[in-house]
């Protein structure tokens, strides 16, 4: 099985980098997952299968909050016919985008992946990701994924940690234009109040126990209490999101200075939208498609000008 991350500080293409990568009929486009299922304080943990899968079929709190205050984030593909559609609060975290993107059908999917996955052996939180990986490469009938989760900058230590033999695409783009685009998106917009409270106070306000004494400032950012309007107005400043690309970017970058991956291809932005048929080919060269300058010219039209980029 080949296997390939793409780390990001997310809103620089990434998403439709993994678009585009779908087109490629080897390779098993992952979206979202590492994200979505990151638990990297328990990565040391070792868990039975029984246990990994009930981390992936349980609801992904960010999310959930996301849901509950009325602005999720339009990446989620979960079809409203789907057997939660009754009850996103509950949507399991693997359904909302990563399986929801792979098939029309994510509900027999997440059951086929239920019945294997609690048969996975006790493991390590990395061995039983990369074995999750493995088994969705399977079941869709690819020789190869290539995993990419917005945001995984943050988290880079983690993924080369825990996976020493994938290879990593590392996609960076301006951080002026990336701020401005965090700036207008819910997700990034929790990341970035996570992430400042967590320096400012010490205290994260989606984990802190109920009851817990806070902040007078950050009371208001408790899951309890914060509403669409609240969370909206962190993106009016974007020295916010400017201070949040430097700490994800500092994360990727140290990580790959001091632990370089066997195999690392950098690629721009700016660059992959000045020139899609060229940078896509040498993407496609280094995932190893069979045919990357077909591929590369087959989907370089739907790469978009900056102007236009939402992912």
């Amino acid at each position: 099985m080949d296997r390939a991350i793409i780390i990001s500080n997310g809103r620089c293409g990434s998403t439709m980098l993994s678009d585009l990568i779908v087109e490629e009929p080897e390779t098993c486009s992952v979206q979202e997952f590492f994200m979505s299922v990151a638990m990297w304080h328990r990565s040391r943990e070792i868990l039975t299968g029984p246990e990994y899968w009930d981390v992936l079929s349980g609801p992904k709190e960010e999310l959930s909050l996301l849901f509950r205050i009325g602005v999720p984030p339009k990446e989620v593909r979960y079809p409203a016919t789907g057997r939660f559609a009754g009850d996103l609060l509950k949507l399991p975290r693997i359904m909302a985008i990563t399986l929801a993107k792979l098939t029309d059908d994510p509900d027999t999917l997440f059951d086929r992946l239920g019945e294997r996955v609690r048969q996975f052996p006790p493991q390590r939180i990395g061995a039983h990701h990369e074995a999750f990986l493995d088994l969705l490469a399977e079941l869709t009938g690819r020789k190869r994924w290539v995993e990419r989760s917005g945001g995984s900058s943050q988290v880079a230590p983690s993924l080369l940690e825990n996976h020493p033999t994938a290879r990593i695409v590392y996609l960076t783009r301006d951080w002026a234009a990336t701020a401005r685009s965090m700036s207008r998106h819910s997700v990034f917009q929790l990341v970035q109040l996570r992430v400042e409270a967590v320096g400012r106070y010490g205290v994260d306000p989606l984990t802190v126990p109920p009851g817990t004494p806070v902040p007078d400032e950050l009371a208001p950012y408790l899951p309890d209490r914060l509403t669409a309007e609240l969370l909206s107005e962190r993106g009016n400043d974007l020295k916010r999101f400017m201070a949040l690309c430097a700490f994800m970017s500092s994360q990727a970058e140290q990580i790959l200075a001091d632990r370089p991956p066997a195999h690392l291809h950098r690629i721009a932005y700016e660059d992959l939208v000045a020139d899609p048929v060229a940078r896509l080919t040498d993407l496609g060269e280094f995932l190893q498609f069979a045919d990357p300058a077909g591929w590369a010219a087959s989907v370089a039209g739907r790469v978009r000008r900056p102007e236009h980029v939402a992912a």
